[in-house]
């Protein structure tokens, strides 16, 4: 069945000669909507006016463990020395709040980042994980494509490799980059994922958007750790979410108290963001909350055994912490919660029922946290 528009040239006088590159774009627009993406554009493959920025922010250091990052040479600001042939990429994006979702689900947010007792999990990882949802989706996209024009060089890309993509977003015109360093649109906020196809098709580009931040700083005033140290610049050793996902190691003591209950990522920068208020819900149900992550709490999740971990987030992007981690952060937010509730008989069972773990790495996050409590309750009047 042909499912290009109506006005559109028929596939099939597509393969018998040189693709009509304007229809195909359109065409795959139209596809990309019905495999649920929010949004395609397409951009060239230069990104030399990036690569400066990215030297001096690894010069700096705030890459911290993530190795990855300074690795690759310049594969990252030139698409084709990572794909050889690559003319064109195509950006996309998948909105990832949940489909029941309440109107005032920010608010919902800080109320739960005010209760010491909740594990508080960033909404993006409540769901299935977004690696899988969205390449499974892209290959059925390049698959779309091939079926048209016969075969053509490609690859697929979701928060993988060595690849730019809020830049590469960005000169698309899915967006701007906003000064926590995330991709924002007028008419979705922040809160979606983002994938992309590095091609060779000679497809015709989208122009880019203007920023629209202004003189806003909320988001850099809101950060807990104080991660973001200027517009556009983000310290990730601070960030909560390279502490709770990215870092293997112990959490540094002087950022431990200002985690508060942040388990596993940090959302504080998208929902104090006036542009969120227009977030749009998943068209798929796959980012729909499992194993009750809203609603959860550090003593609940703190008592999964690692067969739970592993069975309970099949699927999940949480697993790729490891069970160690896992743990290690729910023992930083129970010794938290020392602040507002010292002593509290439930959380100190949880604790020092993990006082002899075998981990090292849990038994000292345990240790830090039942210290937490004996201080806070020295210091009630």
């Amino acid at each position: 069945m042909n499912k290009y528009p109506a006005d559109l040239p028929d596939p099939v006088a597509l393969q018998a000669s040189p693709p009509d590159y304007v229809a195909l774009t359109a065409a795959i627009k139209l596809w990309a909507a019905e495999l649920g993406f929010a949004d395609l554009r397409v951009s060239d493959a230069n990104l030399d006016h990036a690569d400066a920025g990215l030297q001096s922010w690894l010069l700096a250091g705030f890459n911290g463990q993530m190795d990855y990052m300074a690795a690759h040479g310049k594969k990252r600001s030139q698409p084709a020395q990572l794909v050889p042939g690559t003319l064109r990429v195509i950006s996309v994006r998948m909105n990832y709040l949940p489909q029941d979702a309440a109107p005032d689900w920010r608010a919902q947010e800080w109320r739960r980042l005010a209760d010491p007792a909740a594990a508080v999990v960033s909404v993006y990882a409540r769901g299935r994980d977004y690696h899988k949802v969205l390449r499974q989706r892209l290959q059925k996209l390049t698959d779309k494509i091939a079926a048209e024009i016969g075969p053509f060089g490609h690859r697929v890309f979701t928060d993988s490799a060595p690849v730019m993509e809020v830049e590469l977003a960005q000169q698309a015109g899915l967006g701007w980059r906003g000064k926590h360093t995330l991709l924002l649109d007028k008419d979705a906020g922040s809160v979606f994922f983002l994938g992309e196809i590095y091609t060779d098709l000679p497809l015709p580009v989208d122009p880019p958007t203007t920023s629209h931040c202004g003189s806003c700083s909320a988001c850099i005033d809101v950060c807990p750790t104080k991660a973001i140290v200027g517009p556009y610049r983000l310290d990730a050793r601070r960030c909560i979410s390279y502490l709770t996902i990215e870092l293997k190691d112990s959490i540094p003591l002087e950022l431990r108290p200002l985690i508060g209950n942040r388990v596993l990522g940090c959302d504080d920068c998208q929902l104090v963001c006036p542009w969120n208020k227009f977030a749009q819900k998943a068209s798929l149900p796959d980012f729909d909350v499992r194993n009750a992550l809203d609603t959860a709490t550090l003593i609940e999740l703190f008592a999964w055994t690692e067969a739970e971990f592993t069975q309970r987030l099949e699927g999940s992007a949480i697993r790729r912490i490891g069970y160690q981690r896992w743990l290690r952060n729910m023992a930083v937010g129970l010794g938290n919660a020392a602040q507002q509730r010292p002593n509290d008989p439930a959380m100190l069972a949880a604790l020092r029922a993990r006082e002899n773990d075998p981990s090292e790495l849990v038994r000292e996050h345990v240790s830090w946290a039942l210290a937490q409590h004996r201080s806070a309750s020295q210091q009630q009047p």
